[in-house]
């Protein structure tokens, strides 16, 4: 409002009959559009390639606005239920269409009717209207990997928010869920889980949290999903301070539960990979525990049909043999 009254006060006094204020205007409309046009589509580009990244399916509850009516002081907040990346590129998809209406709208008024206000205000207001679209915001200041639409997570949900349609209907009333439920839910969905709601509960503090039926921790299960999201996931937990050393009831470790399940990513990030590599249990690696039947993770995956991940371990011992060797040679050398 500061700047729309005084824009309005001043446009009247716009001569709109003078062939060099009309150029001059005409100068100015088609600077400011073509910027905001050219930001518009990276911003949509930029959006794309954000949501063809990794947890981008992500579920995520964004607040639901009703302009008019507004709702009442004390009513709850209400909240629509959405992928991450798909309500991206939507938003975006969103700003590039309005932004082209506008200028047709605009220009054709002019060229149609002589209309000389609009080109005016649109060369002020534009900018300050695209500041107001949430992907705009967030490309401009770089935080588009943040949360840039006042969105909550599942596990931040309370008793004050409400879930609602895109017609503003109840839809569901969210309870929050334990991290239990969520760890047996995400590994009942098997490959296709959606492991956001899962990663979001996941804190230092609860990150080797054990079910209590069967002993299962968060990195057990991350590491046998199969989920795409895989190899991110598991460095996620690693910096939590997951330990995939633990075991179940069966006697299994995180390396038990990828080789049997066939996961080779969780199997990599487990043999391979700098955040797990090394890790130790009684002086041993990940690969060389045996479980409640004395078998070993490769021994396992083999038994399975599982030959990827053995090889994997294999390869990963007869690596850690030659350089062994090399070791106590070079000590040999050197005495």
């Amino acid at each position: 409002m500061f700047v729309m009254l005084p824009m309005m006060y001043a446009v009247r006094k716009i001569d709109g009959e003078d062939p060099n204020m009309i150029f001059l205007l005409r100068c100015a409309y088609g600077t400011v559009q073509a910027i905001i046009l050219s930001f518009t589509i990276y911003c949509y580009l930029k959006a794309q390639q954000m949501a063809g990244k990794e947890n981008s399916n992500k579920t995520i509850y964004v607040p639901h606005v009703v302009p008019f009516p507004p709702p009442a002081p004390d009513a709850k907040k209400q909240y629509k239920e959405v992928k991450w990346g798909p309500h991206l590129i939507t938003t975006s998809r969103g700003l590039l269409g309005s932004t082209l209406f506008g200028c047709c709208v605009t220009v054709g008024l002019h060229i149609w009717k002589g209309m000389v206000i609009g080109l005016a205000m649109q060369s002020v207001m534009g900018p300050f209207n695209l500041l107001e679209n949430a992907v705009a915001k967030a490309v401009l200041f770089g935080k588009l990997d943040g949360r840039i639409f006042d969105e909550k997570t599942s596990s931040e949900l309370s008793g004050d928010d409400e879930i609602v349609d895109a017609t503003g209907n109840v839809i569901e009333k969210k309870t929050k869920k334990s991290l239990e439920d969520v760890l047996l839910e995400t590994w009942e969905q098997g490959v296709n889980a959606d492991i956001s709601e899962l990663l979001s509960m996941l804190t230092k503090k609860n990150i080797n949290y054990k079910t209590k039926e069967n002993g299962w921790t968060p990195v057990m299960l991350m590491a046998a999903l199969g989920v795409k999201e895989t190899s991110s996931a598991m460095r996620q937990l690693k910096r939590l301070g997951a330990d995939p050393s633990i075991c179940d009831n069966e006697g299994w470790n995180a390396l038990h539960w990828a080789c049997f399940h066939g996961s080779v990513d969780g199997t990599v990030a487990l043999v391979l990979e700098s955040e797990f590599n090394g890790m130790t249990i009684k002086g041993g690696n990940l690969h060389t525990v045996k479980d409640k039947d004395s078998k070993y993770p490769a021994a396992i995956a083999r038994s399975e049909g599982n030959i990827a991940s053995a090889e994997i371990i294999e390869k990963r011992i007869v690596k850690q043999s030659e350089n062994e060797l090399a070791d106590t040679e070079g000590l040999r050398k050197r005495k």
